[in-house]
C-alpha cells in the first residue's frame, strides 16, 4: 500500500493541498467544460477519497463553482488558478498541474474522455 503523501498549490500558494495515498483514476480529459474550467485543450487529473485531501494552505478550502449536477469545480479566489473538482461522491479529483511534483508512474494517465472535444490537429497519445 503507498502511503505517499503529495502536495500542491495554486499559483500564488494561497490553497495548498497535502493529498494521502494513492492517486486513483489517473486520467486526462477534453470535454467543454474541462477546456473553459483550465483554458488548455486537455487537462490531467487524479483522483483522492474526500477524507485523504486536507487543505493546509492560509486560503483554506478552495472556491467552488457548481458545474454539474454531481460535481464543483475548485479554483483560487486570489488567483484564480484551476486546482480541480470537488464531486459530491467523497472524491476529490486534483489537476496535476497544481502538484509539486508528478514523476511517478502513478500519475501516467490510463484513459483520455472527449477526444472529439479537441481539433483534429491536437495529438492525444
Amino acid at each position: 500500500m503507498n502511503k505517499q503523501n503529495y502536495s500542491g498549490s495554486c499559483l500564488c500558494g494561497n490553497i495548498k493541498f497535502l493529498a494521502k495515498g494513492k492517486p486513483q483514476n489517473p486520467h486526462t480529459c477534453s470535454c467543454k467544460m474541462c477546456q473553459c474550467h483550465s483554458g488548455a485543450l486537455t487537462v490531467s487529473w487524479v483522483e483522492f477519497p474526500s477524507a485523504s485531501v486536507e487543505w493546509i494552505g492560509e486560503g483554506g478550502t478552495p472556491e467552488t463553482y457548481r458545474s454539474s449536477d454531481f460535481s464543483s469545480r475548485a479554483f483560487c479566489s486570489k488567483c484564480g488558478s484551476t486546482i480541480g473538482a470537488i464531486d459530491d461522491d467523497p472524491v476529490v479529483a486534483l489537476v496535476l498541474g497544481c502538484f509539486d511534483s508528478v514523476k511517478g508512474e502513478e500519475f501516467i494517465h490510463t484513459k483520455h474522455s472527449y477526444k472529439g472535444s479537441c481539433p483534429k490537429w491536437w495529438k492525444i497519445s
